[in-house]
């Protein structure tokens, strides 16, 4: 009789374990970072962080098809580390921010792409104007997070985008229209009564 209430438990378990629900994580602003660069007049190549990075993502390593992901960057959160830049690129000649204060993203489609790779379809809408984007991601590690002692998730991403395609095209192309935009994201699932 135990032997077959311990085969039951365990057929239970695997059975539990082969339909486990999608995991939802909150993105830790304190350890995410959005990071645009480009080139200038061909001498440099800036860079711009973004901050205070908001949004939620869902993985699923059984089904990715199921995976999600959805970000709010505020533009009160650029950083090129020269006010007076961030000042210009907040104003109507780039972002407009006062008008279009933030950037979101929301994936359409997530595919698996290789070990620990994924890609992630979505809308990118800067400037009041939406267009679709891909972003080739490589996963860093899910487990727990140590100081946080709950379940948390790691992702690094890359993608190219063309600026004028959101009528941020001031200077181009002797300011490049290119930019490249990397990411890297720490999330964690969020605590009861966390907004989503």
């Amino acid at each position: 009789m135990f032997k077959r209430l311990a085969l039951a438990v365990v057929l239970a378990s695997a059975s539990a374990a082969a339909f486990a629900a999608p995991v939802t994580y909150k993105i830790d602003a304190n350890h995410t970072s959005v990071v645009a660069s480009w080139n200038h007049f061909g001498f440099s190549n800036p860079i711009a962080n973004f901050g205070q990075v908001d949004g939620f993502i869902t993985y699923d390593p059984d089904h990715v098809g199921t995976s999600k992901v959805e970000v709010t960057i505020p533009l009160a959160g650029l950083d090129t580390r020269v006010a007076k830049f961030d000042e210009h690129l907040r104003s109507a000649d780039f972002f407009d921010a006062e008008k279009y204060p933030t950037i979101t993203f929301k994936s359409t489609k997530v595919e698996a792409a290789g070990d620990k790779k994924l890609r992630v379809f979505g809308d990118l809408t800067v400037h009041g104007v939406t267009k679709p984007v891909v972003l080739d991601t490589t996963i860093n590690k899910i487990g727990e997070q140590p100081m946080a002692k709950r379940a948390a998730a790691g992702f690094d991403a890359t993608t190219t985008i063309k600026r004028s395609d959101f009528g941020v095209d001031k200077y181009a192309p002797n300011v490049s229209d290119t930019v490249t935009i990397r990411i890297t994201t720490e999330a964690v699932v969020p605590k009861a009564g966390d907004a989503k």
